[in-house]
């Protein structure tokens, strides 16, 4: 039996209860929304399909019915309004999250709490100043869903299931995240010995360009947005694959955001590198051994993390 309640019952909140419905992850799911009618219909509407999924109940609430809470998923923000800088919106976000963050602690204060809102990493490193909660219950959605963009693509490419691609992003959701390439693996092999070992379905003329492939994850959000208006299957389906991972209780290495205490020469900010989530949440960071070129990419994106922060009334 597991509980998880979803704070924010928009297009990414209602599809990650769903997703958790389907997947058999959760026993009970909980909406909050400021909007009770739309997180209402939403849970009414995702309950009226469990005929064909496992058991669970699925019901909109308040934060009291956060209680017992096996995992808290954030996903409240909102989205940037023509004219508005990208500050503004960092700090009226921030503002959400901290009001938030007084409600739900007090009626689910052993939950795990995963961030999803924007921008994540920053809003990770104010829910811990916020929170009070221990840092291994504590884990922000970082650039799991850019590693998931990154490996469908490769996968597409060398066509191979993405669960033989082990090439992950690191760093903020955003810009300044990379690829270490020289940890990536295709079947257990280095992408540039792939071509060199003459590999079946490997093309003949391949010329793989890493920058462009980086390019096509930063850029993937903005492509969605402009073809369809907004992003949230994908991001829904990752929030629940680490759900998925916590429950199970068995160690997962995934790119989430974590608070950094001296890894990589890097300290007191959220992002993303490879980090091992179990029941207990965060249970350790995988110690990659980077090249000075990664390392240094890996710094600047916590010091430009670091910059916005400094920006944010806190």
């Amino acid at each position: 039996m597991s509980k998880i309640t979803i704070i924010g019952a928009g297009s990414v909140g209602a599809t990650i209860a769903n997703d958790a419905v389907i997947m058999g992850i959760a026993s009970e799911v909980v909406l909050i929304d400021v909007k009770k009618d739309k997180a209402y219909g939403e849970a009414l509407d995702i309950y009226q399909g469990t005929r064909y999924c496992s058991p669970a109940i699925v019901r909109s609430g308040d934060y009291a019915d956060a209680e017992g809470s096996d995992i808290v998923v954030i996903t409240s923000g909102i989205a940037r309004k023509p004219g508005q800088s990208r500050l503004d919106l960092i700090q009226t976000n921030a503002g959400i999250i901290k009001d938030i963050t007084k409600q739900i602690v007090a009626h689910a204060p052993d939950a795990i709490f995963i961030i999803v809102s924007n921008p994540v990493d920053v809003l990770t490193y104010i829910f811990h100043r916020a929170s009070g909660i221990p840092e291994n219950r504590i884990i922000g959605t970082g650039t799991s869903l850019d590693t998931a963009r990154l490996q469908t693509e490769l996968a597409r490419y060398f066509h191979i299931t993405p669960r033989n691609v082990h090439a992950h992003v690191y760093g903020e959701h955003g810009d300044s995240s990379f690829v270490p390439w020289s940890l990536a693996r295709i079947g257990n092999n280095r992408i540039e010995d792939l071509k060199r070992m003459g590999s079946k379905g490997v093309p003949t003329d391949w010329d793989y360009n890493y920058e462009a492939m980086e390019n096509f994850v930063h850029n993937s959000g903005a492509e969605v947005i402009r073809t369809k208006g907004a992003t949230f299957y994908a991001i829904a389906i990752s929030v629940c694959n680490i759900c998925k991972c916590i429950l199970t209780g068995i160690g997962t290495a995934l790119t989430v955001s974590t608070m950094m205490h001296g890894e990589y020469g890097i300290d007191d900010v959220c992002l993303s590198t490879l980090t091992v989530v179990d029941r207990k949440g965060v249970c350790y960071k995988v110690p990659n051994e980077l090249t000075e070129e990664e390392l240094r990419k890996l710094r600047n994106s916590a010091d430009r993390l670091k910059e916005v922060i400094a920006q944010v009334n806190l």
